[in-house]
């Protein structure tokens, strides 16, 4: 089911989704099916990076073991 609602962009914002929407799309008219592929796939990220963040870890480090080894990451560059 569609929704209209009026959405308050950035100039720099709407010109990216203009611009998206001529390459997609061909015409500027598209921009709103631009901005909910792009909206449903944040979305869909956002859900599949907190189902990681809350998932079963495989292996168990304290803050210092991290720390550590990130100093070591570090030293190595």
């Amino acid at each position: 089911m569609v929704k209209r609602t009026t959405v308050l962009l950035e100039n720099n914002v709407y010109d990216a989704l203009v611009k998206e929407s001529l390459e997609r799309y061909k015409n500027s008219k598209s921009v709103s099916k631009v901005m909910n592929e792009i909206l449903e796939k944040a979305l869909s990220n956002r859900g599949k990076l907190l189902s990681l963040i809350h998932s079963k870890k495989l292996a168990k480090t304290t803050a210092k073991e991290f720390e550590r080894f990130r100093a070591g990451l570090s030293e190595s560059v």
